[in-house]
């Protein structure tokens, strides 16, 4: 059959490929064995469309833009411009007009940045596909697909589209990425059920899948949207995401603090106007200074630049953050629920222990790199003392198609597996037992099928003899022998209760068995069938096999509980495996109370109600068997209780439960599209131990947002005081709106800043979360927060009314009050970098250079504000001499001794 050239609809005509023969398949997408012809492929593309997944739809430019103004506070400082336009003072309205710009401006760029994060890692992702064109194979980029297309892959490849496979030797696939079922499955051209669920669909290979095994081709019949993995991507854009504590906080704060500006501004209006008599120009001048002087304009910006410079630290920590809010989120997390395989371990098999009918010998090393020992009894165990083990390393590196590839690239050991991860464990033992494989030869292969769960080989000798060597699940191999290997190498009688003690005893230990088995094959021997290996084998030993925790997990693991941070381990294993790794990585300890080491299978939680899982969800710290589908419920369930809860992922139908957590983890290497696009946090490592480090960088973040906001809101304070103050006192004003817009603007943009720069508190990981619904100022920081005010007003309005009874202008009275609060802020900053702890110690002068840089442009831009004309035209201010320097400098260094003191006397009280 050819290929016709005929208009072609996106779907195949049949919804059901995987339940048709393979020629009927072909037949439906006008196509044949030999496949499409170049100019079949371009028609088609033209009229399907590429082969990719479409990015999520962005926002409108225009809506992206109006969200940065979208705070009640910005509101305010807008209300202000307009009425200074109104009155036609054309100065403080561009004035404040820009800093509301400004802080939008920083909002945007800093979402782009985010974008082009993820836009790098969906480069990772880039592939290729071998594909039949004009009779002959070719390779092309998997954007090029069309249904109808006929592609060929191996193991290592992934999969570039939905394919009904055509033909198959051997071919097992990784859908983990789909189903969540860490086993590969394994493949054949026989039609399944209609009905068949897509774990079930045999005949299938799918979009995005990794082939483990074999060799195959098909044709595709899904590409792009249409796909699994795409029909699964639109369904998870539906999914609507949830508020983060700080937004919640923020939102509360700046409402509460909007309505508190507009009630004092009407008080002093009023009271301005009828008991001090003052035209309505002067009082609308006096009120907008005050909202001007009390609005804290730089929050916005500040929390957004704080967290923009958390997001480049949590990069360079192999962190990638698509949403900025998730930074701080983290640091209030109270749950992390982990994947186990390539999140807790390595994703890399390794062989640990090995079972003779006379040793048991343990190996030494992690993952695929030949480093590493086998030893007995704690020393080495060379092969030539030790027959037993020379024949077991023999069968398990020989009845082998995995190998190791050194191919050093600057990252990690430079160790690569090519093949299944279990062979690949017995691949390195090999090599750490020092066996050399050169000289042995296969002549004929029995290779595994599911039915039989074993691998047969015959493999001849360098000497010439030839050996059937069998390796695969232990009760099916000891099933076919009836001797076992003696400690000397000669062939014993089997001991059967023995071995099937041992079995137990490994599979125990949460270690995946199996068994090695060898028998001489006749001389000249050149095929092997499955019968050949049905019975009077003699059975070497056993491996344990087991995917290794992250050495770095464990810590990690064990610094969140420190800092009161719950661990819960979800996987697909069984839940002896599950149980037995959550103890060697310190989830599980073997001293917790029952209720606390409780595992819960997918069909226990299947069973269960809603109520019913939420009564146990704490107790329960390893889920086991679950399907992704559960983790949804999980995640839920925890949240029910005011658990504030990261979830990490790999695969689509993880990303619904991503969406759902507080804080979804995507991982970036072994990710999907789809997990990556519902995730705030992209691991560029797929490592446990990035995550805790994401945490520590959440909390050192809310920590400077803390120390920047008890910075900010007292000078904001002042300022407003100073002019309060005045009005219901009836006195002239000391500062100008103007002049309160510019100690606002250039404390915010050099001084608030610098504390975003701070490094982590020595305590940050050994404090308990956060509580998520509290505000992120207690009671005694709104103490401070009023002390700081009046200090700084009240030596504000004392250098003004000092310099204006010494017969100074008003311009150079003004002038000094505005130095005066530029100093009293310097000062107050020192006092900030410990939020309790005594600033008056040298390590306030050290650990932080943006201090001395802001410090300095501080000055600078004060000096500019003093002594150039440019500036006395716009913000009425005038120079002033060394007399007045002097004063505000001295009580500035007032300001700061009494701040420490009434940080001592917390500190008194707290003990």
């Amino acid at each position: 059959m050819t290929a016709s050239d005929t208009p072609l609809v996106p779907a195949t005509a049949d919804p059901t490929p995987w339940a048709l023969p393979p020629q009927a398949v072909l037949a439906e997408v006008r196509s044949s064995d030999a496949g499409l012809t170049a100019e079949q492929a371009r028609t088609r593309l033209a009229e399907v469309g590429p082969n990719r997944l479409a990015p999520a739809a962005r926002t409108p430019w225009w809506r992206r833009v109006l969200s940065q103004f979208d705070d009640v506070l910005i509101y305010i400082l807008l209300v202000s411009a307009v009425l200074k336009a109104i009155v036609g003072d054309w100065i403080d309205f561009t004035v404040i007009l820009a800093v509301a710009v400004i802080n939008a401006a920083i909002g945007l760029i800093q979402e782009g940045r985010a974008e082009k994060a993820l836009d790098g890692i969906r480069g990772m992702l880039s592939v290729h596909a071998q594909v039949r064109r004009d009779g002959a194979w070719a390779q092309v980029d998997a954007d090029d697909l069309v249904p109808g297309d006929v592609v060929r892959v191996r193991s290592g490849d992934r999969v570039p589209a939905d394919l009904r496979l055509l033909t198959g030797v051997n071919l097992r696939v990784d859908e983990s990425a789909l189903t969540g079922e860490s086993v590969p499955a394994s493949k054949s051209v026989d039609a399944v059920p209609a009905e068949a669920g897509v774990g079930d669909r045999s005949s299938m290979l799918f979009s995005g899948t990794l082939v483990s095994a074999g060799t195959g081709t098909g044709v595709v019949v899904e590409t792009g949207e249409t796909t699994e993995i795409g029909r699964i991507q639109t369904l998870i854009s539906e999914v609507p995401s949830l508020e983060t504590p700080l937004s919640r906080t923020l939102d509360a704060f700046g409402k509460r603090l909007a309505v508190l500006i507009l009630v004092m501004a009407v008080v002093m209006v009023v009271i301005g106007r009828v008991f001090h008599g003052f035209e309505t120009p002067e009082l609308v001048s006096a009120a907008i200074g005050f909202a001007v002087a009390a609005v804290p304009e730089g929050l916005p910006a500040l929390v957004t630049i704080t967290l923009a410079l958390g997001v480049q630290q949590m990069a360079r920590r192999r962190a990638i953050t698509r949403r900025l809010p998730a930074v701080e989120t983290l640091g209030s997390v109270t749950t992390i629920c982990s994947d186990k395989t390539g999140t807790l371990t390595k994703n890399e098999m390794t062989a640990r222990t090995v079972r003779t009918a006379g040793h048991e010998f343990a190996v030494t090393g992690i993952g695929y790199a030949p480093d590493g020992e086998v030893s007995l009894d704690g020393s080495p165990a060379p092969l030539p003392e030790h027959p037993d083990l020379r024949r077991l390393t023999e069968v398990m590196m020989l009845c082998n198609d995995a190998r190791i590839v050194h191919e050093p690239d600057g990252e990690g050991d430079g160790w690569r597996l090519v093949g299944e991860p279990t062979e690949g464990a017995l691949r390195t033992l090999g090599l750490k037992a020092g066996l050399d494989p050169a000289g042995w030869r296969r002549v004929a292969l029995v290779p595994f099928e599911s039915e039989n769960k074993y691998m047969a080989t015959l493999t001849e000798d360098p000497e010439g003899g030839l050996h059937v060597l069998v390796k695969g699940a232990p009760d099916r191999v000891l099933d076919r022998c009836s001797t076992q290997t003696g400690p000397d190498g000669a062939p014993e009688p089997l001991d059967r209760d023995f071995w099937s003690a041992q079995i137990d005893e490994i599979g125990a230990q949460g270690l995946r068995v199996l068994a090695a088995a060898r028998t001489s094959a006749a001389p000249g021997s050149t095929d092997l069938a499955p019968e050949d290996v049905e019975a009077g084998l003699e059975l070497v030993g056993l491996v344990g096999i087991v995917d290794p925790p992250r050495p770095e997990a464990v810590e990690a693991i064990a610094q969140c509980q420190d800092a009161g941070i719950t661990v819960k381990m979800i996987t697909g294993d069984h839940s002896g495996t599950a149980l037995a790794i959550a103890r060697e990585m310190g989830i599980v300890r073997d001293g917790d109370a029952p209720s606390a080491t409780k595992v819960l299978t997918g069909a226990e939680l299947e069973a269960m109600s809603t109520e019913e899982l939420r009564a146990v969800v704490e107790d329960v710290d390893v889920y086991a068997r679950t399907s992704p589908e559960h983790k949804i419920r999980i995640v839920s369930a925890l949240q029910s209780h005011g658990q504030v809860v990261a979830m990490t992922g790999d695969g689509v139908n993880d990303a619904p439960a991503l969406t759902q957590a507080d804080v979804g983890v995507a991982m970036g290497i072994k990710g999907t599209e789809a997990t990556k696009e519902a995730a705030e946090v992209v691991l560029a490592d797929d490592n446990f131990a990035t995550i805790e480090r994401a945490v520590e960088e959440g909390r050192r973040i809310y920590d400077n947002l803390r120390k920047s906001v008890l910075f900010l809101l007292p000078t904001n304070g002042a300022q407003s005081l100073v002019i309060l103050v005045a009005v219901l006192l009836g006195w002239a004003l000391p500062l100008q709106p103007v002049q309160v817009l510019w100690i606002n603007m250039v404390t915010a943009v050099t001084l608030s800043l610098a504390l975003a720069n701070e490094r982590a508190e020595p305590d940050i990981m050994s404090r308990a979360p956060r509580d998520a619904k509290a505000s992120i100022l207690t009671a005694a920081y709104l103490r401070r927060i009023l002390l700081v005010s009046v200090l700084i007003g009240g030596a504000t309005m004392a250098v003004y009314f000092i310099e204006r009874d010494q017969g100074m202008g008003v311009a150079e009275a003004q002038t000094t009050a505005v130095t005066m609060l530029a100093l009293g802020q310097l000062a107050y900053l020192f006092n900030c970098r410990f939020l309790d702890r005594s600033s008056i110690t040298p390590a306030v002068l050290q650990g932080n250079r943006a201090i001395w840089y802001s410090a300095g442009s501080l000055l600078a831009l004060q000096a500019v504000f003093v002594y150039a004309p440019f500036m006395h035209s716009w913000f009425g201010s005038a120079p002033i001499g060394l007399r007045e320097w002097g004063i505000t400098l001295g009580l500035a260094v007032v300001v700061f001794l009494l701040v420490e003191a009434a940080k001592a006397l917390g500190r008194a009280r707290q003990r």
